[in-house]
């Protein structure tokens, strides 16, 4: 039996709370585990240990073995997403892409993954499944260093132990906490992240944070594109990033906590 790679079971646990919260918006009845797994066409033994984890996480919740329902850390994110410097991250996205034609996406961390809160227009596009709420690792994507750019190497190792890197990513994707330390040194003297292919094959990536007033990170802002026409236009692009990070991070409150979800 092929076991499941972190990647799937991430996606799995976040269909899993999508359907939940979905019901319990519309007022629809909740369901338990065997209801859960008819619905997502999932093994029950799936469905009921991503669920514990999920419950644990506070994502879920489950009064004496009853149904699920949303739980306490899956509204913390949800407030996340209302803040205002998100809700007028849209116009900023489109500017970029009115200016350069590539992808943009605002991610945050929870944990070890990233969380994706927003894509430029060209970006989600229909039957793709880049949308808000896709989970990818933090150690093989340009957003997921941006929002470790504050650690240093003993915090980066404590985040990463025990991590299954083996499989994940793509050609250029790090394998360890001392390659992901590596390739953070590399990029902090130029004020950016670069990610050749560490996700996808033949994707680039350049990202940077996006901090509060205080200097808090609350967020990444990344850009997508191929190899050639990524590399001819990074020192625009890296730029671009820099003064769209700014501008964010200025109109976000100076008391927000910033780790929504980006806990360890």
């Amino acid at each position: 039996m092929e076991v499941p790679s972190e990647s799937s079971s991430m996606a799995q646990g976040l269909r899993i709370v999508r359907m939940v919260a979905d019901r319990e918006k519309r007022g629809r009845r909740l369901l338990g585990v065997s209801q859960l797994a008819a619905e997502l066409h999932m093994e029950p033994s799936r469905v009921s240990r991503l669920a514990q984890e999920l419950c644990e996480l506070g994502l879920l919740e489950r009064v004496e073995r009853g149904p699920f329902r949303t739980g306490p850390r899956f509204f913390t994110l949800a407030a996340s997403l209302n803040t205002g410097w998100i809700r007028g991250a849209r116009t900023e996205l489109e500017a970029l892409v009115a200016m350069s034609g590539f992808r943009f996406r605002i991610s945050v961390r929870d944990g070890y993954r990233v969380v994706l809160l927003r894509t430029s227009s060209n970006d989600a596009l229909p039957g793709s499944f880049v949308k808000p709420g896709m989970v990818t690792p933090v150690w093989c994507t340009g957003a997921g260093r941006a929002l470790l750019w504050d650690h240093g190497q003993a915090a980066v190792a404590d985040l990463l132990r025990g991590v299954n890197f083996i499989g994940i990513g793509g050609p250029g994707a790090a394998h360890s906490p001392d390659e992901v330390w590596g390739l953070m040194k590399r990029d902090r003297p130029r004020g950016f992240v670069t990610a050749a292919e560490e996700f996808e094959h033949g994707i680039h990536e350049l990202a940077v944070p996006v901090r509060n007033p205080e200097g808090i990170i609350l967020a990444s802002l990344s850009v997508l594109g191929s190899g050639p026409a990524l590399h001819d236009s990074t020192g625009r692009l890296a730029g671009a990033l820099l003064v769209a990070a700014e501008r964010l991070g200025s109109g976000a409150s100076p008391t927000l906590d910033g780790a929504g979800p980006a806990s360890d």
